[in-house]
C-alpha cells in the first residue's frame, strides 16, 4: 500500500467549516508529500468507490463557502452486511494509508469501529449542534448561532409591531446549544432546551406578566427536542428511523406550532410560530469556523504523519489537542445546568 496517499471523507449533516477542513487537509497533505483523496457522500462513497484525487486547484478558496464539496450522506456502514469487510478492501484497493472523516457522533463512531477493524484512521469533531465530546467546540456551530441571532432580530420587528408572541423552533435534537446561544444573543424572553423539562404554566405565565406590564409582545426560542410535558404527545415524529437509530423530528406539527397553538388558548394572545430548520445550517461559516475548520484540518494531518492513529483533532483550551475518539463518541455534551441558569436571568 501506498503510504503516500490519505484520505477524506465528511458524513452526516453540512456543517459550515466543511469545507475549510477539506482545503486544510489538501493543502497540509500536498506540503508533505502526500496525495489526498476525497470519498464523495461520506460513508456511501468508500463503499461505492467513489472518490476523486484532491489538487491545490480543486481547493483553492473553499474555505469560505458553505456545505461540502465532496458531499454528505447518513450512511451506516455498520448496517450495511460486510460493511467494513467492504470499506477496507476498497480503501486498498485506492491505495490509501489512512482516513481522516469529518464528522459528529455517528460518523466518528463509525470511524472509531474501523479504526478497531485494523485501518489507520482519524476523527474531526463537525456537528452545528456542539455535541461532540472531548473538544471546546465543534465548526458549524458559531455560524448557526448567528444565523439564529440575525433571524431572531428580524423577527422582532414585526413581532413588536403585531403584539404577537413568536414561537422560533430551532435545531437540537438532544442537546440545546444552538437554542440556549441563539436565544441569548438574539433576546428571546424564554429559552427551552431538551437538557431542562419546564411547565407550560411557566410558559404561559411568563407572556401574561409581559403584556399585564404593557411589554405586548413576547419571542421564546424552543429547541426541537425540548421537553414541555404537557404537549409532547400532541407532537408528531417520523415513526421512521435513520440508519443511525435516531427519530426524525419536524416531520408533523413540530413543537413549535404546537406550543403556539396551546399559548395562544390558554393566554388569549395571538401567537405565531416559524421553524428555522435548515437555514440555520445553509450559507458560508463564519470567520470563526473557517479558522477552527482549518486548524482542525492542518492538525489531522499532522497526526496521520506521527501515527497517532484512532484519534481525533481537538480544540482544548485554544489549542489543537489529540484525543482518543474513544472520548468523543458514545455520548453527547449536552448543556450544563449553571449556564441554563445564567439565561434564566433574563427571561421577562
Amino acid at each position: 500500500m501506498d503510504r503516500k496517499r490519505i484520505g477524506i471523507l465528511t458524513g452526516g449533516g453540512d456543517a459550515p467549516g466543511l469545507n475549510a477542513v477539506i482545503r486544510a487537509v489538501t493543502v497540509k497533505g500536498i506540503s508533505l508529500g502526500y496525495e489526498v483523496v476525497g470519498f464523495k457522500d461520506g460513508w456511501r462513497g468508500l463503499l461505492k468507490q467513489q472518490h476523486r484525487p484532491l489538487t491545490l486547484a480543486d481547493v483553492e478558496d473553499i474555505h469560505m463557502l458553505g456545505g461540502t464539496i465532496l458531499g454528505s450522506s447518513r450512511t451506516n456502514i455498520a448496517k450495511v452486511e460486510n460493511g467494513f469487510e467492504i470499506a477496507k478492501k476498497n480503501l486498498a484497493d485506492a491505495g490509501i494509508y489512512a482516513l481522516i472523516a469529518a464528522g459528529g457522533d455517528d460518523t466518528l463512531g463509525v470511524a472509531l469501529k474501523l479504526y478497531r477493524e485494523n485501518f489507520n484512521v482519524i476523527g474531526v469533531p463537525k456537528t452545528i449542534d456542539n455535541d461532540v465530546n472531548a473538544t471546546d467546540y465543534t465548526f458549524g456551530f458559531d455560524t448557526a448561532i448567528n444565523r439564529v441571532c440575525e433571524f431572531m432580530e428580524m423577527l422582532r420587528t414585526t413581532t413588536k409591531s403585531h403584539s404577537r408572541v413568536m414561537v422560533v423552533e430551532i435545531m437540537g435534537r438532544h442537546a440545546g446549544w444552538i437554542g440556549l446561544h441563539g436565544g441569548m444573543a438574539g433576546g428571546a424572553h424564554m429559552i427551552l432546551i431538551p437538557e431542562v423539562e419546564v411547565k407550560l404554566s411557566d410558559i404561559c405565565q411568563m407572556v401574561k406578566r409581559r403584556y399585564e406590564s404593557g411589554n405586548t409582545w413576547a419571542i421564546i426560542a424552543v429547541s426541537e427536542g425540548a421537553i414541555i410535558p404537557e404537549i409532547m404527545e400532541e407532537v408528531s415524529h417520523s415513526s421512521q428511523l435513520d440508519s443511525f437509530g435516531h427519530v426524525q423530528l419536524g416531520t408533523g406539527k413540530g413543537i413549535a406550532e404546537n406550543l403556539a397553538h396551546v399559548i395562544e388558548r390558554e393566554t388569549g394572545y395571538e401567537t405565531r410560530s416559524i421553524v428555522l430548520g435548515h437555514l440555520q445550517r445553509g450559507g458560508n461559516p463564519s470567520a470563526f469556523d473557517r479558522v477552527l475548520g482549518t486548524r482542525l484540518g492542518i492538525h489531522a494531518v499532522e497526526m496521520i504523519d506521527k501515527g497517532q492513529f484512532g484519534m481525533m483533532a481537538s480544540l482544548k483550551g485554544g489549542e489543537m489537542k489529540e484525543v482518543h475518539l474513544e472520548e468523543a463518541v458514545g455520548s453527547l455534551r449536552t448543556v450544563e445546568p449553571y449556564k441554563y441558569d445564567d439565561a434564566k436571568l433574563f427571561f421577562s
